[in-house]
């Protein structure tokens, strides 16, 4: 998973030398103590203060990105687990850590443990990911498929029943079908499941499951008759081992790769969606330190973002995100269930 986060070395210096430049200038400006949490200087916080984070693993590379440069700029200590993203929320929802990382909207379930805890939430879209269709290499017919197709395929009725490529196209074919996607801990397998079954969750369980993205990418790549997704990042990282398939909405549309150009304009469905980290409303207001990393996330992120291949959100929504994490506005625009398609400006209006 290493091979993710390589950053360019001029772009690094560059990014941490302008970096060094706004967190000394905004120590220069506050000389408060550590409790004073609009000060973004680790000088000023405790040695101990520690930024604890866990959940998707879609999330994570973003995360993972962020944290490494806020650490260096910093010296405040951040820890970023990968539980997936239902990991993540029990472990939030439990008080176990400031922030968890989202590759779907928090479930009205894990919202009432959230409210049973006394946990109030913080909801902040950070990111756009498109959900990455690959098969093996040596797949040369299946260059595109409609999402009838994929759910003819991921449907709990395709259990044992569906397991040749000619079954699902006849000009496919007769090559035995090897699955491989998201445990049931991930965001990515509710959205996947509601984007093209119809009802989070509802999949065929005889798959080869795994929260390590990289070990989905190694069963496609290992065999012939290979097919899984995960986040475009993981895609963009090994698209020397795997071959990203076109989707059609139906029989009648063009087949669309992903790509950020695809998932800005929004041809890329039902595929695309926002990825989010869930902050503690108490930390927020508790913890400088962690108060520091989000505004840190959110002013000094969108390069990161880009680096590890994920596609930041248009400026006018990320200002709409700042606005929303300063006013520290707790709830969820989605009301605990999935939904496929939302706008950030919508999403945001909801939270009143």
């Amino acid at each position: 998973m290493q091979s993710i986060f390589a950053k360019s070395t001029i772009k690094r210096i560059a990014y941490l030398t302008s970096t060094f430049l706004v967190i000394t200038a905004l120590s220069a400006c506050s000389k408060s103590d550590e409790t004073n949490a609009s000060n973004t200087s680790g000088a000023n916080f405790d040695k101990n203060a520690i930024v604890t984070i866990d959940g998707s693993s879609t999330v994570f590379p973003v995360t993972e990105a962020v944290a490494e440069e806020f650490q260096i700029a910093t010296r405040i200590k951040v820890t970023v687990g990968i539980s997936g993203t239902g990991g993540g929320f029990k472990k939030f929802c439990r008080g176990e850590t400031d922030v968890t990382g989202a590759s779907r909207p928090i479930r009205q379930n894990e919202m009432d443990k959230c409210k049973e805890a006394g946990i109030e939430f913080i909801e902040l879209p950070v990111a756009f990911d498109a959900l990455t269709v690959v098969v093996n290499p040596a797949n040369d017919f299946a260059k595109e498929m409609t999402v009838a197709e994929l759910k003819a395929i991921w449907e709990p009725s395709a259990q044992k029943t569906i397991t040749s490529w000619k079954q699902i196209n006849p000009a496919w074919p007769d090559t035995p079908l090897k699955l491989f996607g998201p445990g049931a801990d991930s965001g990515t397998f509710d959205y996947f499941t509601e984007a093209v079954v119809g009802k989070a969750k509802s999949s065929r369980g005889d798959f080869t499951a795994s929260e390590d993205d990289n070990v989905l990418v190694t069963g496609v790549a290992g065999n012939k008759g290979g097919l899984g997704y995960f986040g475009f990042a993981y895609y963009e990282e090994n698209k020397d081992k795997l071959t990203a398939v076109a989707i059609k909405k139906d029989a009648d549309s063009p087949g669309v790769l992903p790509s950020k150009e695809s998932i800005e304009d929004g041809s890329y469905q039902p595929l695309a969606r926002p990825v989010f980290i869930y902050v503690k409303k108490s930390a927020a207001e508790t913890k400088p330190h962690v108060k520091a990393f989000i505004d840190f996330y959110l002013e000094q992120g969108r390069p990161l973002i880009e680096e590890v291949k994920y596609v930041p959100l248009p400026p006018k929504d990320q200002d709409a995100v700042l606005a929303h994490w300063k006013a520290l506005k707790t709830g969820s625009g989605f009301g605990g269930e999935s939904e496929v398609g939302v706008k950030i400006e919508d999403l945001l209006s909801r939270i009143q």
